[in-house]
């Protein structure tokens, strides 16, 4: 049942039926005992006025006389309704009404009772009077009486059952009336071109719809700041891949055009640099993509934090042998964290390249740590010529490459590190420091904090090879 109009309407009126059974339920027994209390005042009155008439000898106790011809109700359903007996106290039978039984209708003594009659049951009210020596019963059959409450009782259930399918008809109506902003809101979306990504009108929508459109809008939005991302991206991508080729195409023919073999040397040598440059930023534009699409998966979630920087320090020595030397704190090696090892590493790797290429050659890159209960810092201090502070709220920004750029940046390094902490619960600070360079800092929950490595070296630090 995916309709939420017919499960609407269901529900209505299952609720409805349970309610209207109940109310036809409490009405039945109810009017049942309202009934059976007025019969039951009629059978004790009856007998009393008898019984008074009898006292003050306004009527004569004659043997087969028939008594009170007039109390018989009329309506041809329940004629004789009542029978009437008057019994001497000896047991002689001194009268009765037209279509009493003439065997004793009740026992002995005043009051209700009920008595089976030639297999038929009765209710009777009797009321002795000693003085004249007579006892006066006044009945009723059962089965009529019971077919009274029924005729009562469905003179009330009929025309409940005409107006249940009015009921549901309008139910139904009120349902579809009520789901009308929704089916707009649908046939408004379905009119849309793909392309359009505007926010829908929120003014005028009913209260339960203005959170969906809200939330739509909020879609929207966000579809298109990652459609515009995309196309920046795209733009980007092939701008910066562009200018590496176009310099690789011009050192080809200058090489091939040229029988100097120094010259060619040289156009040699910026073709490796050109290759380089292009390989690390197709594979920036690579990592770029799985981090934000979470193509690392959950990876090892057991990180070494100083040997994990290790690897990645050698990596960077091999590719960048003249560049500057890493050292790495000894608090980093006993420290194990349970994150994300592959974004952690793509953190660590693009900060480490940044701060490297930045840095000028002999001087060192020094990795430190912090920590305390309610986070975990990993440090790393350049002394390259840091970020204006003009731009600081800017090199986060795909392909943003702000003054000091170097040859070999393509302005995704940082935006790529922030995107891989993020999503192992980190945050990413920059800040310029004091004495020059820059420092940019890996911060991580407490919680991040697995345990320590009872085997991790304690040497006073570890400076690795020119990166």
């Amino acid at each position: 049942m995916n309709s939420i109009r017919t499960r609407l309407f269901l529900i209505l009126m299952l609720t409805t039926g349970v309610v209207w059974i109940s109310a036809a339920a409490w009405i039945s027994l109810s009017t049942q005992a309202q009934v059976q209390r007025v019969l039951d005042a009629r059978l004790s009155e009856a007998a009393r006025m008898v019984s008074s008439l009898l006292a003050r000898q306004e009527l004569a106790a004659l043997p087969d006389r028939s008594l009170i011809p007039d109390m018989v109700v009329s309506h041809p359903s329940y004629d004789r309704q009542l029978a009437c007996q008057i019994w001497a106290l000896d047991g002689t039978l001194v009268s009765h009404s037209d279509g009493a039984p003439l065997q004793s209708m009740a026992p002995g003594g005043s009051g209700f009772s009920e008595t089976m009659v030639n297999g038929e049951k009765w209710r009777v009210y009797t009321v002795e009077n000693a003085e004249l020596g007579m006892r006066v019963l006044v009945g009723d059959s059962l089965s009529v009486r019971d077919s009274l409450v029924a005729d009562v009782i469905r003179g009330l259930a009929v025309p409940g059952l005409f107006i249940l399918p009015v009921l549901a008809g309008l139910i139904w109506l009120s349902v579809r009336k009520g789901l009308a902003p929704l089916s707009s809101l649908a046939r408004s979306l379905e009119s849309r071109s793909a392309s359009d990504l505007s926010a829908l009108k929120e003014s005028g929508s009913s209260s339960e719809i203005a959170p969906m459109v809200r939330s739509l809008n909020g879609l929207f939005a966000r579809v298109e700041a990652a459609r515009e991302r995309e196309r920046d991206f795209t733009a980007f991508a092939a701008h910066e891949l562009r200018t590496p080729i176009a310099g690789l195409k011009t050192q080809a023919q200058v090489a091939l055009a040229n029988s100097d073999q120094a010259v060619r040397e040289n156009a040699l040598r910026q073709i490796a640099v050109g290759v380089d440059r292009t390989a690390r930023l197709i594979r920036q534009l690579t990592d770029l993509t799985n981090a934000e699409s979470g193509e690392f998966g959950e990876g090892d979630n057991a990180v070494r934090v100083g040997c994990a920087l290790e690897a990645v320090a050698n990596d960077l020595a091999q590719h960048h042998p003249k560049k500057s030397p890493i050292i790495l704190a000894k608090e980093l090696f006993p420290v194990t964290l349970s994150v994300n090892g592959s974004l952690f590493m793509l953190t660590a790797r693009n900060l480490l390249e940044n701060a490297v290429l930045h840095s000028p050659p002999g001087h060192p890159v020094n990795c430190w740590l912090q920590r305390d209960a309610n986070a975990v810092v990993v440090g790393i201090d350049d002394a390259g010529p840091g970020i204006p502070n003009d731009e600081l709220h800017k090199v986060r920004d795909r392909f943003f490459r702000g003054r000091n750029k170097t040859s070999m940046g393509s302005g995704l390094g940082l935006a790529i590190a922030e995107m891989a902490l993020k999503r192992i619960g980190g945050e990413l600070h920059l800040e310029n420091r004091p004495e020059g360079g820059l420092r940019a800092k890996i911060r991580l929950p407490g919680s991040a904090l697995a345990t320590r490595n009872p085997n991790a070296r304690t040497s006073t630090g570890r400076m690795l090879p020119g990166a």
